[in-house]
């Protein structure tokens, strides 16, 4: 019980910190717990979902949420769930463990480069132009067809890749909205954190349905995550937003790491 507290509290404080920290659940679940991928897939999407929902709740609260844009990428990603969970069905576990492993290296390197070259306002314009602003004024999105393509797409994709990988799609969401709007970290994490609880209540749903079974072991890491999301929120509004980009980085680097090892050294192959 004590170590599936331990990871389920690591998971939600990586998750409320970043909005993307589910990554680490199904890392976690494998080769932590020695559950298979499709046993710990279920038992993360739950995880990542409660928690993220008690942190889109806070962000609700703190007004740093925008809901219009959550609501409109959930709908997309919702409605691409079920195609990723097909496609998960037609390639091996080694493939899917690959693919996500490659994502989450490039995703990390392009956040530590954008980090270490800031550029200057006349770099932004043009092609680099930001697809959604939001209002100075009132921090709310100034909605175009440009802006609602953009997040539409973006929601689209981050369900595809939760029903492919069962990590709530956060490691996509975070990076891509940062790219493709002006929102400041914060408001891009609670916005994602909404996202996300929306995606994988119906994702986990899809997936309950088809028979998945929560054994107690994961009752207490769903349970342990929730805790970590709490003293999240907490933390949160003391770290600046480079230690929160740069906190993803490395928590994306962690778990290609850990996805590769539990595959070529640590998972048996009658777990995969």
């Amino acid at each position: 019980m004590i170590f599936e507290v331990l990871l389920g509290v690591g998971v939600g404080l990586a998750l409320g910190l970043t909005g993307s920290g589910g990554i680490l659940a199904v890392p976690a679940l494998a080769l932590g717990l020695h559950m298979s991928i499709p046993e710990a897939m279920p038992i993360a999407l739950i995880a990542i979902g409660v928690a993220a929902f008690i942190g889109a709740i806070d962000g609700l609260r703190k007004k740093t949420v925008r809901y219009k844009a959550a609501l409109l990428m959930a709908i997309a990603g919702v409605m691409l769930a079920p195609l990723g969970i097909k496609l998960a069905l037609l390639f091996p576990a080694a493939v899917l463990v690959g693919i996500f492993s490659a994502l989450l290296v490039f995703i990390s390197l392009r956040i530590m480069i954008q980090m270490l070259y800031r550029p200057s306002r006349a770099d932004l314009q043009g092609f680099f132009e930001k697809n959604c602003v939001t209002n100075p004024a009132t921090g709310k999105f100034r909605w175009s067809q440009r802006c609602f393509l953009t997040l539409g797409s973006i929601g689209g994709v981050s369900g595809l890749l939760t029903g492919m990988l069962g990590v709530g799609g956060g490691f996509f969401l975070v990076p891509a909205i940062r790219q493709y709007s002006d929102l400041n970290a914060k408001s891009t994490i609670s916005t994602s954190l909404a996202v996300i609880a929306l995606v994988s209540a119906g994702t986990v749903l899809q997936v309950l349905s088809a028979g998945a079974v929560i054994p107690q072991a994961g009752v207490w890491f769903i349970a342990a995550s929730i805790v970590g999301m709490f003293f999240a929120r907490l933390l949160s509004s003391w770290l600046s937003d480079d230690f929160l980009q740069m906190s993803f980085a490395m928590l994306a680097l962690v778990a290609a790491g850990l996805l590769l090892h539990g595959q070529f050294f640590s998972m048996p192959s009658d777990t995969l």
